[in-house]
């Protein structure tokens, strides 16, 4: 008994110790060069250019899963750029047509105008959705923080007047995540708990209560009929999603799981493939890679450790 007690305690100390060195790092990365930043950045960004973007798709392409590519950045103060941003989903598109892979795009709304006005970031969307028909593919609105979340369902309205090709993004951590997903029917979402600092006025902030209002989420996104791209690294979230999967007896292409490229999951990938559920990794790329990763790091300094064992491999 005593042992057992002893073997507990230092464990928890073990791993207290490994969480108190992962935040002390997580604070001197951004004083740290740009040269050691990118051996954290490279696991989880697949380069600066479209090519080495579309090589990431294709050896993911060949181990038979899917994927959906999203250019770093956000906020674009000016016309040019939300152009050229828009220009470089046009040709990625092209690239996955050319390549046949199983690739779709994620774009944020700030991202290509939305900071402008609204009519720069609608045409933009729309020359990329009219792409999209073109080559037979699919494009999803990202979700930013909730400043931005009723502009995103407003033009996500506006693009699904005539075609059903685009997709949005839901997130769980916020009160008015349930109205919105009753609002839709037979649509395509992403489901996933939200990363930004809201308040607590307008979403949840207790780790347990947001994966119990994801499952609540979950279940009212199947009973409206739409296809769910179920978007955690949380393990036992995972599980609860599959126990909820096989109570309501959904068919396997009615959802696909979703992570974030380069995040380590485990046994997971390996239950995806026993159970025949679709798997797509959330791919980001571009020149941005340094905000984007100092961003990651802060949001989940466990990163670190993965990082660093994987370098010391």
């Amino acid at each position: 008994m005593f042992f057992y007690l002893f073997l507990f305690d230092n464990l928890y100390k073990f791993i207290h110790m490994i969480l108190t060195i992962n935040n002390c790092i997580a604070k001197i990365i951004p004083y740290l060069p740009k040269s050691i930043i990118k051996q954290f950045a490279k696991k989880y960004v697949a380069g600066t250019t479209i090519d080495e973007a579309i090589s990431a798709v294709k050896k993911l392409d060949n181990m038979g899963q899917y994927t959906t590519l999203d250019i770093l950045g956000e906020h674009t103060p000016n016309v040019e750029e939300c152009k050229n941003i828009t220009n470089q989903y046009i040709k990625i598109l092209e690239a996955i047509n050319i390549n046949n892979l199983k690739c779709n795009l994620s774009i944020k709304p700030s991202h290509i105008g939305s900071d402008i006005n609204n009519k720069t970031m609608v045409q933009n969307f729309k020359q990329i959705q009219n792409k999209a028909i073109e080559l037979n593919n699919f494009i999803r609105l990202d979700m930013e923080n909730s400043n931005l979340t009723q502009l995103t369902i407003d033009t996500y309205n506006t693009l699904t007047k005539t075609e059903n090709n685009i997709g949005i993004v839901f997130q769980a951590y916020l009160h008015r995540t349930i109205d919105d997903i009753k609002k839709l029917k037979n649509v395509n979402i992403r489901l996933c708990k939200g990363i930004y600092n809201e308040s607590d006025t307008i979403s949840i902030k207790d780790p347990k209560d947001i994966n119990k209002n994801f499952l609540y989420l979950l279940e009212q996104a199947f009973s409206n009929n739409m296809y769910v791209g179920i978007a955690t690294h949380d393990q036992v979230l995972i599980k609860s999603s599959i126990e909820l999967i096989n109570k309501l007896n959904i068919n396997n292409n009615q959802f696909e799981f979703q992570y974030l490229y380069g995040v380590p999951m485990g046994k997971m990938i390996s239950i995806y493939k026993k159970n025949n559920f679709k798997i797509r990794a959330y791919i980001p790329f571009g020149l941005n890679w340094y905000e984007y990763s100092l961003r990651r790091i802060k949001e989940n300094p466990k990163i670190i450790s993965y990082v660093i064992k994987n370098m010391l491999k």
